[in-house]
């Protein structure tokens, strides 16, 4: 399985390339090397300062628009039915688009004393409605957001989010997290899914990759694919970035799931919504 669908029909791939702080040093370099190097969905956010690098690539590369997958995200201080449309068109100028395939809200907040941090989060989500409607977005969704911040959104909200972007790996799994986003039909992504590279050094992880004759980042996007669940790692040279699209010919099985499944927790970013302070 290659690719998910999304509530609307809408496909993803499972593998998509992270660009958070990949620009940093090679700049536009670093994205016109994942793209060639077989990535097809580019994950960004105006937070991350890389969408102009990451136009420039796109266009450079000669690929089509249409062929490649664009995410990028709202930062919580420009929610509003202003802001939040200011903010995507911002986004579009800078990745040199007139559309994006995903739009997502950053987080749910930036500060935990924000009192009025829903009805933020509404009026944001009314303009990616409305940016939805039009045609403008292909699919709309949420980052960082717990069953507790999605409820009050859902209660409100005239489309339902696609897609809930998480911190998830073998060691993090947010398990009831997880079973909540099934029961709404919204498709969990996982940013961070080596555990911040954490977890490329566990013994565990390594005794399977030497089994499957994989590297133990193969392995832990393995696991989250296995699971239904697409994942956006980072990388910065064309080996890493090659080993991270080459998870699709082997399979762990049940135990080795339930076995990683259920590891202690590991390899936390120590960020979370409720304690997020920007």
């Amino acid at each position: 399985m290659k690719e998910v669908t999304l509530s609307n029909n809408v496909n993803i791939p499972m593998v998509g390339y992270g660009s958070y702080l990949s620009t940093e040093n090679g700049g536009k370099q670093v994205i016109l090397d994942a793209l060639e190097t077989g990535y097809r969905y580019i994950d960004t956010a105006s937070y991350y300062y890389n969408e102009d690098a990451i136009g420039e690539a796109i266009l450079e590369s000669g690929i089509l628009r249409e062929d490649i997958f664009i995410c990028s995200k709202v930062w919580p201080t420009m929610l509003g039915l202003e802001e939040t449309r200011e903010s995507f068109e911002e986004s579009c100028r800078k990745l040199q688009t007139d559309y994006l395939d995903m739009f997502l809200i950053h987080w749910p907040k930036v500060s935990q004393s924000d009192e009025r941090w829903l009805d933020k989060i509404i009026e944001g989500w009314k303009a990616m409605e409305e940016l939805y409607d039009e045609g403008r977005i292909k699919a709309i969704g949420v980052s960082n957001f717990l069953p507790h911040h999605l409820r009050p959104l859902l209660e409100a909200a005239r489309i339902k989010p696609m897609v809930d972007q998480l911190e998830l790996h073998v060691g993090y799994m947010q398990e009831y997290t997880l079973s909540y986003l099934k029961k709404e039909g919204i498709v969990p992504q996982a940013w961070s899914p080596l555990g911040r590279a954490r977890m490329l050094s566990d013994e565990r992880i390594i005794k399977l990759a030497d089994k499957y004759g994989k590297s133990p980042a193969q392995v832990l996007i393995s696991f989250l694919i296995k699971r239904g669940i697409p994942v956006i790692p980072k990388a910065s040279s064309k080996e890493r970035m090659l080993q991270n699209l080459d998870v699709f010919d082997f399979d762990l099985n049940e135990d080795e799931i339930s076995y990683l499944s259920c590891i202690p927790q590991a390899g936390w970013s120590e960020e979370h919504p409720d304690l997020f302070e920007d």
